[in-house]
Order: structure tokens, then C-alpha cells, then sequence
């Protein structure tokens, strides 16, 4: 009996042990961060066949069709190998790479460009689209991008057709998205009542991609008006808050903590776990922040 009690005791501090371990805040070194040469950043995503990160820029209003965005090459050091790579976009926002295209959400297009080649191959025009945000790839080849002011995620299938393929309040503006395990990760923004006020600001929604049935990430309390959305590869998420102006690690119960407390503009991140780095765009400042993740 007293084995036996010996055995639940040793159990159950090895339980509390793991657990503790599993949800204890990470810690971020800052380890390079760029002078204010960008434009209104909004997204960074890291192509790992040529070890590049490439930045969008905004250049000014999200909504304006002006042909001043562009996107940017910076190495793994912060250096900024070429300021304006790709040139003649709108306003620029979310990247996602898949199959040696480099996919952006540009207002009410999404746009195709072939990295080799450095060059815009398609701008695939979304029907009904108002503002154009985050884009996700999935293993087989589908483009997802989000249309925050009309609650739709588009999809841009393996065939070349850009069509509607979610529309529901329920989205509550979705901005960030993040592909897994057949599912999208949602940041929603919420609802916006005045510009980019939200009455109630958002937080993670879960959509299964077999059947776009839509759920919240725990029990749905409203975390803040969320961007970027990334794994950070143990089971949970680091998410954006740009209003609040703060890094987010949000367990898939819902809790969350905030991990690292920036200022407004905070955007679209990109996590490498080989390498224990996060980039973030800080987009009012201009400039790029890097961590190393503890």
C-alpha cells in the first residue's frame, strides 16, 4: 500500500514537473534589429532553400492602389541585400512561399511572383475583396488569403482559380492565417466599428479545411486585434497583438501570456526553428526586430 502510494506521489510530481516545463514562458534576446528603412512593414516570411527573408512594404495607406509597395531581401544577419526586389504592387501585406512562388496579398489581388526569376508572374484578382491580408499555403499547393473587411477567406487552388471559399461573421476579421495538420489558424482583428476600432477585438479561430467548419481556440475570450499567427512548434502559437503592441504565446486551451511588450505597429512575424529566431515587423517604426528564443 505504501509502494503503491510512493508510486501516485513520484507520478504525480513528474506530471507537475512536465507540465510546468511545457507552459513555462519562453525568453527572447534581442539579437539584431534594422534602422528604419522600410516602408510600412507588414509581413516577413523566411525562404529557407536560399536562406532570404523577404519583407512587404506598404509604402503608405493599406487600401490605396497606387503601385509604391514593394517587397524586400534582407539576410539572416538584418543586412538589407535589396530594398526594392520587387517592385509595382499596391499595399503589400501577407507572404506565404510554396513550390518556388512567392505569394502576396495586395489589396484585392493576390500575386504570384517566381523568386528565381525575381519577377511577377500573375496577379490573380479577387472578386468582391476590400482589403486583402495574411496568405497561407497548404502541403498541396493551395493559397489561402484572408479579406479582413469582409469577413472571407479566398482560396487560389491548384489549377490557378482564385474564388470565395469561406465567408462568415464568425471570422470576425480574419487577418492572420497559419496552415496545419489540415486546419487554418485564424487571428481575428474583430469586427471593426470605426476604421480599425473593434467594439470586442478578436482572438484564435480553428477552421478544419475538409469541411470550413469553424471554431474557437479554447473558449473564445477576446484576446486583442491579432496579426500575425505562427507556431512556435511546441503545440501553441505566437501571435501578434498590433494595437496592444505586444507578442502573444497562446496555448491551444485558449490562456495566453504576453511574452514580449513592443509598441503599436506590432505585424506579421515569422518564426525559424532551427534556428530559435523570430522576426518581427514592427511597422509604424519601419524597421525589423530579431530575437533569439530561449
Amino acid at each position: 500500500m505504501k509502494r503503491f502510494t510512493l508510486s501516485k506521489v513520484i507520478f504525480s510530481i513528474l506530471i507537475f514537473t512536465l507540465s510546468t516545463i511545457l507552459n513555462a514562458a519562453p525568453e527572447f534576446n534581442k539579437i539584431w534589429e534594422t534602422n528604419a528603412a522600410f516602408k510600412l512593414p507588414e509581413s516577413v516570411i523566411y525562404d529557407k532553400e536560399n536562406e532570404i527573408l523577404y519583407v512587404s512594404n506598404m509604402q503608405d495607406d493599406p487600401f490605396k492602389k497606387d503601385k509604391n509597395g514593394f517587397i524586400s531581401k534582407v539576410d539572416l544577419n538584418g543586412k538589407i541585400l535589396k530594398l526594392k526586389w520587387i517592385k509595382g504592387l499596391n499595399a503589400p501585406k501577407g507572404l506565404a512561399i510554396s513550390k518556388g512562388k512567392l505569394y502576396v496579398g495586395d489589396v484585392d489581388q493576390l500575386v504570384e511572383i517566381d523568386i528565381k526569376k525575381g519577377k511577377i508572374i500573375k496577379k490573380h484578382d479577387a472578386i468582391g475583396a476590400a482589403l486583402l491580408n495574411d496568405v497561407a499555403a497548404d502541403t498541396k499547393g493551395n493559397i489561402y488569403v484572408s479579406d479582413t473587411f469582409t469577413d472571407t477567406i479566398y482560396r487560389l487552388n491548384t489549377f490557378g482559380q482564385l474564388t470565395k471559399w469561406l465567408y462568415s461573421p464568425e471570422l470576425q476579421a480574419p487577418n492572420g492565417l497559419h496552415y496545419e495538420k489540415g486546419q487554418l489558424i485564424v487571428g481575428s482583428w474583430g469586427h471593426p466599428t470605426d476604421g480599425w476600432s473593434a467594439a470586442e477585438v478578436g482572438h484564435l479561430k480553428i477552421i478544419s479545411l475538409k469541411t470550413k467548419k469553424i471554431k474557437s481556440l479554447g473558449n473564445g475570450k477576446a484576446v486583442g486585434n491579432l496579426d500575425g499567427v505562427e507556431s512556435d512548434g511546441n503545440n501553441a502559437y505566437y501571435v501578434a497583438d498590433w494595437v496592444g503592441g505586444k507578442l502573444l504565446h497562446i496555448q491551444k486551451n485558449g490562456s495566453f501570456k504576453e511574452v514580449l511588450k513592443l509598441s503599436q505597429g506590432v505585424a506579421d512575424h515569422e518564426v525559424i526553428h532551427d534556428k530559435n529566431m523570430i522576426i518581427i515587423p514592427m511597422m509604424l517604426e519601419g524597421k525589423l526586430i530579431t530575437y533569439k528564443i530561449n
